[in-house]
C-alpha cells in the first residue's frame, strides 16, 4: 500500500470511493475541482492499482480546511483512515499549515475518535449543516512544527 497524490486521473476511482464510502456525497464537479485546484490537497491509499481511501483538504493561508477522509466500508477498521489524515497533516505542515479544521457529523463515532486521537477538539457546531438536516461538529487542531 501507497499513500500517493491524487489528480484528475483518479477521477473515476474517487466517484466509485465516494459512492460505497460516502453514499454519493460528493457530485462530479466537486470531485473535479478537490483533484484539480492547486491549492488544495488531495491524497489516496492505493494498493494494486485500487483506491481504499483518500483524504483531501483546502490550504487557506496557514490552515488546512480538511474537504474529506474515507475509506472503502470492506477496507475499515485496519489503520488506513489513520494513516491518511496523518499523511494529510503532514503534507499540510511542510506546505506550512498552522492549524487545521473540519466539519464532522455529530454522530460519526468513528470519525470523532479518529480525530480525537489525531488531536482534534471540538469547537463549535453547525446546526443543520448536512443535506438530512443533522448537525456538524466543528473540529479544530494545532499543527505542531515538524522536528
Amino acid at each position: 500500500m501507497t499513500v500517493t497524490d491524487l489528480d484528475s486521473s483518479w477521477l473515476a476511482a474517487c466517484l466509485g470511493l465516494d459512492e460505497r464510502a460516502l453514499n454519493g456525497f460528493w457530485t462530479v464537479q466537486q470531485w473535479r475541482r478537490e483533484l484539480e485546484d492547486p491549492r488544495r490537497l488531495c491524497l489516496g491509499l492505493v494498493k494494486n492499482q485500487r483506491l481504499l481511501g483518500v483524504a483531501c483538504g483546502w490550504l487557506v493561508v496557514d490552515e488546512l480546511h480538511i474537504t474529506v477522509v474515507a475509506v472503502d466500508p470492506d477496507e475499515r477498521q485496519r489503520g488506513h483512515g489513520r494513516c491518511l489524515l496523518l499523511a494529510l497533516l503532514q503534507r499540510a505542515r511542510q506546505d506550512g499549515a498552522a492549524h487545521a479544521t473540519l466539519e464532522v457529523s455529530d454522530d460519526n463515532i468513528a470519525a470523532l475518535a479518529l480525530y480525537n486521537r489525531a488531536g482534534f477538539r471540538t469547537a463549535g457546531r453547525r446546526e443543520g449543516y448536512y443535506r438530512d438536516g443533522s448537525d456538524a461538529l466543528i473540529q479544530w487542531c494545532r499543527l505542531t512544527p515538524e522536528e
